[in-house]
């Protein structure tokens, strides 16, 4: 499992667009790696939403979003058109990415088991170092809880 201050493992993956975006070109800024279940479901849904409304206040913190799931780079171009997203989302149709991040685990719903994306965000710093790891948080106040932790942080700092 990744843990606080290790590096963050690099990747390259296809966006929304079908182009190529890589971690570690995004040095000098803090970057939000967030994983999530699946585009367009309800719960995603509400989660990029949110932070497509604070992404203004997340650039002025010199923070970069990444959303990373497993679908493919059609079904990400969807949902970002549907719901007007203004960041990357990127498709690990392999889910290589989400192993490397140990967010690939067996999950239970409705008293089924599968292998999936455990919705999990990773704050990597200007540097390339895992700097917070945010796994406790309801998909509405995602967004909140990432600004009150840099807000926190900047204030602290």
């Amino acid at each position: 499992m990744i843990e606080i201050g290790q590096n963050a493992p690099n990747f390259t993956l296809r966006n929304q667009n079908d182009e190529s975006v890589t971690l570690s070109s995004f040095k000098g800024k803090k970057v939000l790696v967030y994983f999530y279940p699946r585009a367009s479901t309800p719960g995603c849904t509400v989660q990029a939403c949110g932070l497509r409304d604070v992404k203004s206040e997340l650039n002025e913190l010199n923070v970069v979003i990444l959303g990373i799931s497993p679908d493919t780079p059609k079904a990400l171009a969807n949902f970002t058109k549907k719901q007007e997203l203004n960041f990357n989302l990127l498709a690990d149709e392999d889910h290589a990415v989400c192993e490397l991040y140990g967010v690939w685990q067996l999950k239970k719903f409705m008293g089924r088991e599968s292998m999936g994306v455990v919705r999990t965000s990773f704050l990597v710093s200007e540097e390339g170092v895992i700097e917070h790891i945010f796994d406790k948080f309801k998909t509405k106040d995602h967004h909140e809880v990432i600004l009150d932790y840099l807000k926190g942080k900047s204030i602290a700092g």
